[in-house]
């Protein structure tokens, strides 16, 4: 049993579980997201299995949707070498509402989604963080989007210059966050309260917020296509995302 005093001591991830998984239909339909399968895996087990290799010893899972299967499947963690702890919403808390639920943080730790596919090394993030001294840190992907039309530049109805399918560069979260216990202050208790309104009231408060880059491989496999890519992709990369295999 995990103490009060281990657990402030333990590496910490939270995995945000509590989803319906709607922009992943009709796969959802009988099982919650985490559990889809990416090729022998549930995504979120490969989630827990490389946290597990990257040194994370207590996990908290926050859960919602079909909260009885998920816990089911993963138990208590030890079949992973960890603790796994759930956090029951008793309705929907978005991204950040769920972390005021939870009890016994450390000074520092990994939030993160839960249906995510990547080579990120999560315990590097996490100690990155740590020495940056940051309230939050977000880990991000540069993302390229083609235009499929000619772009028009005008000036008070007048065409100044033309681009014909452009390729747009930005950056975009990936849904992995380290965050110093310090940010509960400014999340409410029991509302719903996501990542982006946690964003506006970081910046409105002064505080930084970090941005550090990935080029590996990552995927959100929230969406049907990604989440085809991500399964026809698996195998031929699985070096890189289970290291070692537990």
């Amino acid at each position: 049993m995990v103490t009060v005093m281990d657990a402030a001591k333990m590496k910490t991830a939270v995995i945000m579980a509590g989803g319906r998984g709607t922009r992943l239909m009709p796969y959802t339909m009988v099982i919650p997201k985490p559990l889809v399968p990416v090729g022998q895996y549930p995504i979120m087990e490969i989630v827990i299995r490389q946290l597990a290799a990257c040194g994370f010893s207590r996990i908290i899972i926050a859960v919602n949707h079909q909260a009885e299967l998920i816990e089911t499947y993963f138990g208590d963690g030890s079949k992973y070498g960890l603790a796994i702890e759930y956090s029951l919403e008793t309705k929907p808390l978005s991204t950040m509402g769920p972390l005021r639920l939870m009890k016994d943080l450390p000074d520092d730790f990994l939030v993160m989604n839960s249906d995510i596919l990547t080579d990120l090394d999560y315990s590097e993030f996490l100690a990155g963080h740590v020495k940056s001294g940051r309230i939050f840190t977000i880990s991000s992907y540069k993302r390229v989007q083609n235009v499929e039309y000619g772009v028009l530049h005008e000036q008070d109805g007048i065409l100044t210059d033309f681009t014909e399918k452009p390729k747009l560069d930005y950056l975009v979260s990936m849904g992995v966050y380290a965050l110093s216990k310090r940010v509960l202050d400014y999340i409410p208790y029991d509302e719903f309260f996501g990542f982006d309104s946690l964003m506006r009231v970081l910046l409105e408060n002064g505080e930084q917020v970090g941005i550090c880059p990935h080029d590996g491989y990552w995927l959100d496999i929230g969406r049907p296509d990604d989440y085809q890519q991500a399964a026809d992709e698996f195998e031929s990369k699985r070096d890189i995302f289970l290291k070692k295999e537990i």
